[in-house]
Formats: structure tokens, C-alpha cells, sequence
């Protein structure tokens, strides 16, 4: 009713959510039942039974919440569960965002349908002038509203996932059930990262063989190492979009500094992938990304990193104890924005001078040995 209220398009729009919604839970059967239909494929059977070891640990070692959720899987016959459309100003990484029912405001809308998403980004850029970014996310949580009607379910669009991918998606989308505040995307998602991050480091070292822990090392330097390539970009636009009120900025003068920023972005890009394949690891998995890099994408990737450091130092400084650290996060998530982000940015730095010692500690060793 609030949706048929506020117009037309504001009604369509919860309409394809709630039936898009409706059709993944209707899709979604107990693992127990996949498990015991013989015509479930032997390899999918693999990984329901490895998503429901992961499931446990969650619950026993990361103290997250024990629920309905991730006891059933849906094949949703489709590359991801939803396309999310972002969008930023030409001169702005701020993220333009949308207000919703329950979970607040947020730097992201979301469409069950790919073309539906591409249509409403092809409106704010020819509408509003908006630079505009749409990718397809393979899990959404609905923080724990839906565990009445059977939770949020495994997906046919993560399950195969190598092992500690799948671990740490389980874990993401777990933790947005145990702190979840409205109106702050950066806040949420880096929570979410943080705990992911730290959840399967535990799981690796515990659960996982040799071989997953080095898959999953191969593949998380690399991005760890695209991600500081991404974050070295976002300082230099920041740097450029700061001086927006300066005359000498505007117009054609900012246009061509901001593009001199992306085409170094994207030449440290190609001598990132150089020596990767010079590694023996050859890998483009982050080309269409990077083709496609603009405000949007980069901003929306800032609300899953920006915050990480702090909260895994904010870990560290709990003892490594989660019941702890949750007590914490939710501690610093009443706290009123200001001060939320005063503390982050706190405890941010403080990661920052701890990684910076340590990095001179071992280049020092390093030369000593030598």
C-alpha cells in the first residue's frame, strides 16, 4: 500500500522485489532433501554437504546466528540472484542512494531481472547525468525477517564456489543478521567483509586441506592486490574531486585530470595482470571490471572495504573473542553517525601504523639477513 502511494514506477519497482523474492524462497528444498533425491548430481551433492559443514561452523566457532537460514538450497537456473545498479555524480565517488522499508537507506537498488536493471542505469544516466555501474551479486540476506518462512537459502549461484569462496559467503551474509544499521551501506558492508575475512582464515587453518588453503591463498592475494590497486585509485580521484569548488577545476580541466587517473589505473592494471602471468598465474578475472571502472563502481567498492582494517582491528583488540567483538560492533552501532565514524577512522589509522611497523620490522630483518 505505502509502495502504490508513491507513485507508479516506486510501486513496479517493490512489485518485481516481492515476487522475485517469493519465486527464489518458493525454489528453495531442504538440504536434507537434495541430499537424499538420488537424482541430485554427485557433484552438487559435494557441495550442499561441505556448505553444511561450513553452516555449522559459523554457528559453533564464529558465534553467528543459529537459524533457519542456509539449511536449504534453491537452483534458480540464472547467473546471480540479483543485479544491483549503483550511482555516482561525474565528480563524486558519494553514492547515490535509495530508501527502503526495514532496512533503511543504501547505496544500491536491486532487480531480479538483468535487462530491468540496465534500463533503470541507462535513466540515471541519461536522466540525472549519472555515471552508473550493474553487476550481479550472487546472495542478498534479508537480516534474518525471512527465517520465519525458512530463511535465506544456498544458491545455485555460489554453491560451486571453491571452498573458501563459499565460506566466506556464508559468513557474509550471515553477519548482516547479527549488526545490521540503517542508512549505512560503508558501516554494514565492511562489517560483513571484516568478519568474512577473519571467519575463514579460521576455517582454513581448521576444517580446510592443503589444496583449498592453497587455492584460496593463490586467489585471495590477487585480490588483495587488485583491491590496493583500487584503493590507490580512490585516493587520487578523492584528491581531484576535493578540488571542485577551485575554478581552475572545473569543467574540461577536471574532466581531463580524472582522466589521466583512470588510464593509470588501468595501466598499473595490465602491469598487475603481467606479473601475475609472469608468476605462472596468469589471470583476467577483474578485465571487465576494470573496463567498465567508473564513480559507481569504485564507490560502491569503497562500502565493502573502507572499513575492514578497523573492524579486524577492533577484533584484535577484543582478543580475538566474536561474542566480544559483536558486543563491540553493536556498541559502536548505536552510536550516532558522527561518532561511529569518528572511531572507525580511530581505529583505522591505528591498523594503519600497526601495519606500517610491522612492514619495516620485516624489511629491516630482511636487510640484516642479507
Amino acid at each position: 500500500m505505502a509502495a502504490g502511494l508513491t507513485g507508479c514506477s516506486t510501486a513496479a519497482y517493490y512489485w518485481q522485489s516481492t515476487i522475485g523474492h517469493l519465486n527464489l524462497m518458493a525454489a528453495a528444498r531442504p538440504v536434507d532433501d537434495w541430499l537424499a533425491d538420488p537424482a541430485t548430481p554427485a557433484p552438487l551433492r559435494e557441495r550442499l554437504a561441505l556448505a553444511r559443514r561450513i553452516r555449522a561452523f559459523a554457528v559453533s566457532e564464529l558465534h553467528e546466528p543459529d537459524n533457519a537460514s542456509y539449511h536449504r538450497y534453491a537452483d534458480l537456473h540464472r547467473r546471480a540472484a540479483v543485479w544491483s545498479v549503483t550511482a555516482a555524480p561525474a565528480d563524486s565517488l558519494k553514492l547515490k542512494t535509495w530508501c527502503y522499508p526495514v532496512i533503511g537507506c543504501a547505496g544500491y537498488r536491486g532487480y531480479y531481472d538483468e535487462q530491468a536493471a540496465d534500463r533503470f542505469a541507462a535513466g540515471l544516466r541519461r536522466e540525472d547525468g549519472l555515471e552508473t555501474y550493474v553487476y550481479g551479486v550472487p546472495a542478498y540476506s534479508t537480516l534474518g525477517w525471512m527465517n520465519w518462512a525458512g530463511g535465506d537459502p544456498l544458491l545455485s549461484t555460489f554453491i560451486r564456489y571453491p571452498e573458501g569462496e563459499l565460506a566466506r559467503m556464508v559468513f557474509h551474509e550471515l553477519a548482516h543478521q547479527i549488526v545490521y544499521v540503517k542508512d549505512d551501506t560503508q558501516f554494514n558492508e565492511s562489517f560483513a567483509t571484516a568478519v568474512e575475512r577473519l571467519g575463514v582464515a579460521r576455517w582454513l587453518a581448521e576444517k580446510a586441506d592443503a589444496r583449498a588453503r592453497a587455492d584460496y591463498a593463490a586467489f585471495d592475494a590477487r585480490r588483495r592486490a587488485f583491491r590496493q590497486l583500487t584503493l590507490q585509485t580512490r585516493r587520487e580521484l578523492e584528491a581531484v574531486y576535493e578540488g571542485n569548488q577551485a575554478p581552475a577545476l572545473y569543467g574540461r580541466a577536471q574532466a581531463a585530470t580524472k582522466s589521466e587517473v583512470m588510464q593509470r589505473f588501468r595501466e598499473r592494471y595490465d602491469q598487475l595482470k603481467a606479473r601475475w602471468a609472469a608468476e605462472g598465474t596468469p589471470f583476467n578475472g577483474y578485465d571487465r571490471w576494470v573496463a567498465q571502472a567508473n564513480n559507481a563502481s569504485f564507490g560502491i567498492q569503497a562500502a565493502y572495504d573502507e572499513w575492514v582494517p578497523a573492524f579486524e582491528d577492533l577484533f584484535r583488540q577484543e582478543g580475538g573473542n566474536w561474542p566480544r567483538f559483536y558486543a563491540a560492533v553493536k556498541a559502536l552501532a548505536g552510536q550516532p553517525r558522527p561518532e561511529r565514524d569518528a572511531r572507525l577512522g580511530a581505529l583505522l589509522a591505528a591498523s594503519q601504523q600497526s601495519e606500517g611497523e610491522s612492514l619495516h620490522v620485516t624489511q629491516k630483518d630482511t636487510n640484516e639477513r642479507r
